[in-house]
């Protein structure tokens, strides 16, 4: 497929899932129990589509799906918060990239939901986040819908500072080389698009991205 318009979106990527540590999807396995219900964030340090900037942008996803998407035999259902900072046409754009209608690594990600991908639909929202610098502690925040929080892995062995990484992972939901920060979840609470889950200890993980369709 090609696509007229050039994009790139470039930051950080990180999620908390209902499955126990470590992450199968990273591995290129089907999730415990064979469903995985998660929240996935997005923040766009830099990027844009065409001439409209997405700089300085976050995205929530709320969602699951079973199956090993790896093994494109996965079936989902989703929605998406987006940046209640965002105008009407970055927020286009976003949903343009993110639904990969305009190619790239996202356009990947939805063919390996072979058996379908139920949307949910799109709502603004005021999104907080925090990410630490040595990726020690991540979290998001949607008042009463989202929060999820996470804190880098740690033990009687851990060195201090230096967080559990893992280069090159065979199944990164970023994209292939990247590297993995190991954590577990703190909270999770999700009460959005029919979903409505909790737990506190679980699997997350941190991930850079850097998309295009170059």
């Amino acid at each position: 497929m090609s696509h007229a318009a050039t994009w790139r979106i470039a930051g950080d990527w990180f999620d908390n899932c209902s499955c126990a540590i470590a992450c199968p999807c990273t591995f290129g396995q089907a999730p415990d129990r064979n469903l995985c219900e998660h929240v996935l964030f997005w923040h766009i340090q830099e990027g844009h589509l065409g001439d409209i900037e997405l700089d300085d942008l976050s995205i929530v996803l709320v969602g699951s799906f079973d199956g090993n998407i790896w093994d494109y035999n996965g079936r989902g259902r989703s929605g998406r918060f987006i940046d209640d900072r965002a105008s009407d046409i970055q927020v286009e754009a976003l949903f343009k990239i993110y639904s990969g209608q305009v190619g790239g690594w996202p356009e990947k990600i939805a063919a390996l939901f072979s058996r379908g991908r139920e949307d949910l639909g799109t709502e603004r929202a005021a999104i907080t986040f925090e990410i630490a610098s040595d990726q020690s502690r991540w979290g998001v925040d949607i008042p009463g819908m989202v929060r999820a929080w996470a804190e880098a892995l740690s033990g009687p062995t851990s060195i201090p500072g230096n967080p559990p990484r893992m280069s090159n992972p065979p199944g990164s939901e970023t994209g292939p080389g990247q590297i993995v920060t190991w954590g577990k979840s703190k909270v999770c609470k999700v009460d959005a698009f029919g979903y409505d889950f909790s737990w506190t200890v679980s699997s997350a993980k941190h991930i850079p991205f850097d998309w295009s369709n170059n």
